[in-house]
């Protein structure tokens, strides 16, 4: 006499077909004819605990741009902090804003040095 065991752990979907995992945070950006909008949620969550709900996930790099954030709070707060000190300093010392390219390779070069180091 066969015996059928249906095991809880199997799964009939292969690995590579399982439901997409939220990450928790909705950024958004909408360009018009007079600039760009953008707008983010204000929940920062630690699994599945909401530890803070009104996190500011926009972030002023200088007058005219911001950083969006997601990820590790603390490291995406301190490479702002850092970005916008560097560019109030160039700002301070030339007398000119900077371009949003400046601003995004020095984002690029910090996140890539201290890849290792950073969660977010």
């Amino acid at each position: 006499m066969a015996v059928l065991v249906e095991s809880k752990s199997f799964s009939s979907k292969p690995d590579w077909f399982m439901e997409a995992e939220s990450t928790g945070t909705t950024i958004m950006a909408v360009e018009f004819d007079g600039g760009v909008v953008i707008g983010a949620d204000s929940r920062a969550t630690t699994g599945t605990y909401v530890c803070n709900r009104l996190a500011d996930k926009l972030t002023p790099v200088t007058d005219y741009i911001y950083c969006c954030r997601s990820g590790s709070s603390a490291d995406t707060q301190a490479i702002a902090d850092i970005v916008s000190y560097h560019m109030n300093f160039y700002r301070a010392e030339t007398g000119e804003e900077p371009l949003v390219e400046s601003v995004a390779n020095l984002f690029r070069e910090l996140c890539y040095n201290y890849r290792d180091q950073l969660t977010a």
